[in-house]
C-alpha cells in the first residue's frame, strides 16, 4: 500500500504548498494594492492594454454567441410551441453566465498569458531584482497596476459583451427567425432585471482580478529562462481558467441559490 500512497501524499502536499504560496502572493499582492504610492500611468496603460486592446475579440466572441443562442434556442423552443421565450433565454444566458465567463476566458488567454510573459521574462533577465536594487518594490510596480487594471476593465468589457451579445441574438432572430423588432426588444427589456446585470458584473470583476493574479504570479515565480517563461505562460492561462469556471459556480450559489 505505501507505493500506491506515497504519490497521492506528495501531489496533495504539493497542492497545499502551492495553495498557501499563493495565498500569501494574493495577501501581499492586495496590500500593496490598497496603500500609496499609486502609478497611475502604470495603471491607465494596463487598463488600455486589458480592455481597449481586447474588445475586437470579446466582441466577436460574444456576439457570434449570442447568435449561436438564439438559433439553437429556437431549434429546441419549436418542439414545445416556446419561440416566445427566445429573446428571455438569450438575455438571462448572456448577462448572468456566458458574457462574463466567456469575456473572462478570452481574456484569459490573451492578458493572462502576455502578463506571464512580461513578468517572467523580467524574472529570468534579473530585471525584477535590478528593481530591488534600486528601491523600487516590484509588487508596487509590475503587479498593483495589473491587479487594479483587471478589476476594473473586465466589467466593462462584459457590459459591452452582453450589449454585443444580445444583439446579435436579435439580428438572427429578426432577420432569420421573423421575429417581430419591436416586440422582440419589448420582450428583453421586460425580463431583464438589475441582479443579472449586476451579477454578471460581479463575476466579471472578480474574473479579471483573477486572470491579472495568475499572470502576475506565474510570471513572477518562474525560473529556468525561456522553457521557464513559457511553462509559466501556460499555467497562468490553464490557472485563470480553472479558477474562472470554479468561482463561476460559487458566485451564482450566492447570487441565485435558494
Amino acid at each position: 500500500m505505501v507505493p500506491i500512497v506515497q504519490p497521492l501524499g506528495r501531489a496533495f502536499l504539493g497542492f497545499l504548498e502551492t495553495t498557501g504560496r499563493i495565498c500569501i502572493f494574493t495577501l501581499t499582492a492586495v496590500s500593496h494594492a490598497l496603500r500609496p504610492p499609486y502609478y497611475p500611468r502604470l495603471i491607465l496603460r494596463q487598463m488600455v492594454e486589458i480592455g481597449y486592446y481586447s474588445l475586437p475579440v470579446v466582441g466577436l466572441t460574444a456576439i457570434f454567441t449570442g447568435m449561436v443562442l438564439a438559433l439553437q434556442s429556437y431549434t429546441g423552443f419549436t418542439r414545445f410551441n416556446a419561440e416566445s421565450a427566445i429573446p428571455n433565454v438569450v438575455v438571462i444566458s448572456i448577462a448572468r453566465e456566458l458574457g462574463p465567463v466567456l469575456a473572462g476566458l478570452m481574456v484569459a488567454g490573451r492578458i493572462g498569458a502576455a502578463i506571464a510573459a512580461e513578468i517572467g521574462t523580467m524574472r529570468v533577465t534579473e530585471q525584477i531584482d535590478a528593481l530591488t536594487t534600486l528601491s523600487t518594490n516590484p509588487f508596487k510596480y509590475l503587479i498593483a497596476p495589473r491587479l487594479i487594471a483587471g478589476l476594473l476593465m473586465l466589467p466593462c468589457l462584459v457590459l459591452v459583451a452582453d450589449i454585443i451579445g444580445v444583439f446579435g441574438g436579435y439580428v438572427v432572430s429578426t432577420v432569420k427567425l421573423s421575429f417581430n423588432p419591436q416586440v422582440y426588444i419589448r420582450n428583453t427589456i421586460d425580463f431583464l432585471e438589475p441582479i443579472d446585470v449586476i451579477s454578471g458584473l460581479v463575476k466579471a470583476a472578480v474574473f479579471g482580478f483573477i486572470v491579472a493574479l495568475m499572470g502576475c504570479y506565474h510570471g513572477y515565480n518562474s525560473r529556468g529562462g525561456a522553457q521557464g517563461v513559457g511553462a509559466a505562460t501556460t499555467n497562468a492561462v490553464v490557472s485563470a481558467s480553472i479558477l474562472i469556471l470554479t468561482f463561476n459556480y460559487a458566485i451564482t450559489e450566492l447570487f441565485f441559490a435558494r
